[in-house]
């Protein structure tokens, strides 16, 4: 196969979504939206994706920005994350957001990177990226899941066919924060909540979130319900920086008298999606924070984990990340 030659295609850079929408319907299924480019020129230059169209939409300004409003906040899909890491806003209502985008990647990328592109991306198993044809391909096997495989960096719970993982940090900290995604095409505008955003192999082996190739991811709203709560965001990584999560947690508390009386928990890196821990929240709601409720809700945690051959260590390390959450937050 080759690599770092990128295919031929038509650029396209529309300053309205108005334009960007027309753009994409236009070029159907051949049809690419770049963001930041981080993940999708890596793509192109090895030749795994191939658009004939590609709809730059960086120069849409109504796309970026920050904005307050009555209910929360606001977030352009443009965004970078550099802005999200360093908005006073943000730090002082919401900071489980910067906190996780303060994790990807590293300075240089978040400088350029976007909140939506950082959503929106796809996932990392090396078989599929490496062009192979496996099930997320169109293909008919997966090459992660046997017994010599590299699957290290796969998921703990509900692979079918395909074992790949979510490899977003900013991910769980929205499912946490009960975010909601903003969605337009041609037709109008939808806004469906960040859990639902993502979506599993059993759904749609073909992509990770509901957006359609005719669609757009416009904006990122935050309502006040978990305004400054107490917080937690953890991730683990191979390496420091630029590398992706092994397994990464997001935990938004409500606690008063040292009792937790709400609580909103997603892990990422352990299924295809960022996956909430709801047995988590049933067992720590109406109990004194401490070490007792952890570490048995890090035990609930784990329920039903199927580890491939080499990432067992992702079971302990789940446990392990649950419990501070819910012990250091």
């Amino acid at each position: 196969m080759l690599r770092d030659m990128m295919s031929t295609f038509e650029l396209q850079q529309p300053t309205t979504v108005a334009d960007a929408l027309k753009s994409l319907k236009k070029a159907g299924k051949d049809g690419w939206v770049m963001a930041g480019g981080n993940d999708s020129l890596t793509w192109f230059k090895d030749r795994v994706k191939q658009p004939k169209t590609v709809i730059d939409i960086t120069g849409i300004s109504e796309l970026k920005g920050i904005r307050e409003n009555a209910n929360g906040i606001e977030i352009g899909s443009l965004t970078s994350l550099t802005e999200i890491v360093n908005n006073k806003t943000i730090k002082a209502k919401f900071s489980l957001l910067s906190d996780s985008a303060a994790k990807v990647a590293s300075p240089q990328i978040r400088n350029t990177g976007t909140l939506g592109g950082n959503v929106a991306q796809d996932t990392r198993c090396w078989y599929y990226r490496g062009g192979l044809q496996c099930y997320r391909a169109g293909g008919n096997t997966c090459f992660a899941d046997t017994p010599t495989a590299m699957n290290r960096e796969h998921t703990l719970f509900n692979a079918s066919r395909c074992v790949a993982v979510s490899p977003s940090d900013i991910a769980p900290a929205l499912v946490a924060l009960d975010a909601k995604m903003v969605i337009q095409n041609s037709s109008g505008k939808k806004t469906i909540d960040a859990e639902k955003f993502f979506v599993g192999p059993a759904v749609d082996i073909r992509n990770m979130t509901i957006l359609k190739s005719d669609e757009i991811l416009t904006a990122i709203q935050i309502p006040n319900t978990w305004a400054n709560s107490t917080f937690y965001f953890e991730k683990v990584a191979d390496r420091e920086v630029w590398d992706f999560p092994l397994v990464n947690i997001a935990a938004a508390m409500k606690v008063s008298g040292g009792v937790i009386k709400d609580m909103r928990v997603a892990v990422g890196g352990v299924e295809a999606v960022p996956k909430r821990l709801q047995v988590v929240e049933d067992l720590a709601k109406g109990e004194k924070k401490g070490v007792d409720v952890a570490k048995l809700a890090a035990k609930a945690s784990v329920r039903g984990a199927k580890p491939l051959n080499f990432n067992h260590f992702k079971i302990p390390l789940m446990e392990n990340l649950v419990t501070r959450a819910i012990r250091d937050s």
